[in-house]
């Protein structure tokens, strides 16, 4: 059977995507070429060519769910950033309704000039 992590070459990612974006990005390749070789694999069978290595399939079913498993965490890591973004954009628009327009001015210009201090 094929390598599980070198059947094919890697996609150019973007160089400007945030890691955990471009960590998901490299998962879905994998996944994909690992679901392409256990079907290619399943057709030879089905052809009567040969069978399916046991050893091959449970390490590519296990690398499968590892890699899922991983998936699943950078999703749900970036659900938890949407989140606190709602909740800062709620925060935000709280603040600037009750706030005149020159005290707001004052507000947004001291969270800029301390976000550039601490250099966000």
């Amino acid at each position: 059977m094929t390598d599980l992590h070198n059947a094919a070459p890697r996609a150019v990612i973007s160089p400007g995507l945030p890691d955990d974006q471009r960590r998901l990005i490299e998962l879905d390749d994998d996944i994909a070429k690992i679901r392409t070789q256990i079907a290619t694999a399943d057709l030879a069978r089905q052809r009567g060519q040969k069978p399916i290595d046991p050893d091959w399939f449970h390490r590519a079913r296990t690398a499968l769910r590892h890699l899922c498993r991983e998936r699943s965490e950078l999703l749900a890591k970036g659900t938890g950033r949407r989140r606190r973004e709602k909740l800062k954009d709620a925060l935000i628009g709280v603040l600037r309704e009750r706030h005149d327009p020159d005290t707001w001015s004052g507000i947004l210009a001291e969270a800029q000039a301390r976000s550039e201090r601490e250099g966000l």
